[in-house]
């Protein structure tokens, strides 16, 4: 997950992973360091991994400042969090069946899964699964987005069917397009979202809440063909 700057680095008992550590993500030739943390969530026995970066997280709440703006550079933390987040995938050496992406800042894992990283042996067989948050952001991505979407054979062709500034609906759009399946809450899920994910046929779950763990796990298993592919 994103290492927002509202999370207590102390209280949670964060560390940087030193054998993560070195690597950096190119966007708009600009070169930024990426940084990983690690914390343990011991009632659940399981590990969260935080992506993290001086300019991007570092003491920035979420999507907006403390007087309720929102950042000019979201498009670009979206970027460097899709990206950071497969970098370490493969650097852990994880072969997922299936990534869940849920909201705004995830938005571009399906498409670098789906192009850039096709080919890679931890992303080559995996399902990806994409969750709309009820949370909108205002402001477009910007007129450079495409230039910093860009990475490998990825430029900003891949936005040929949606608007230069990219709004935060085409946003959601294009991760709708690359996914293998998609998920709506039944709290605030936008109607324009649900018929444009049914309209690329491809699996489509609706009305989801937060007790719906068998739902959820049945709709993956039906994605990846079957129980026998968990």
């Amino acid at each position: 997950m994103p290492k927002w700057g509202n999370i207590n680095e102390r209280r949670n008992q964060l560390h940087p992973v030193i054998r993560l550590s070195g690597m950096n993500i190119i966007i708009d030739d600009t070169d930024n360091p990426l940084i990983i943390k690690v914390a343990s969530i011991q009632s659940a026995r399981m590990q969260v991994y935080f992506i993290d970066n001086d300019d991007y997280f570092v003491k920035r709440k979420m999507a907006t400042d403390e007087d309720g703006n929102e950042y000019a550079d979201n498009g670009e933390r979206a970027i460097f969090y899709a990206r950071g987040v497969l970098a370490t995938v493969m650097k852990l050496r994880w072969t997922p069946d299936v990534i869940h992406c849920q909201g705004w800042m995830s938005a571009l894992v399906p498409l670098y899964v789906k192009t850039a990283y096709k080919d890679e042996p931890a992303f080559r067989n995996c399902k990806v699964v994409y969750s709309p948050s009820p949370e909108e952001l205002k402001n477009p991505m910007g007129k450079n987005f495409g230039n910093c979407i860009a990475f490998k054979d990825i430029d900003s062709s891949v936005l040929a069917d949606f608007s230069e500034e990219m709004t935060f609906e085409e946003l959601n759009k294009l991760a709708i397009k690359y996914a293998d399946g998609v998920t709506f809450s039944n709290n605030g899920a936008n109607q324009n979202l649900i018929d444009y994910a049914k309209e690329q046929n491809i699996p489509v779950l609706e009305n989801m809440n937060g007790a719906d763990d068998v739902r959820f796990s049945e709709f993956c298993d039906s994605i990846c063909g079957g129980e026998d592919n968990e």
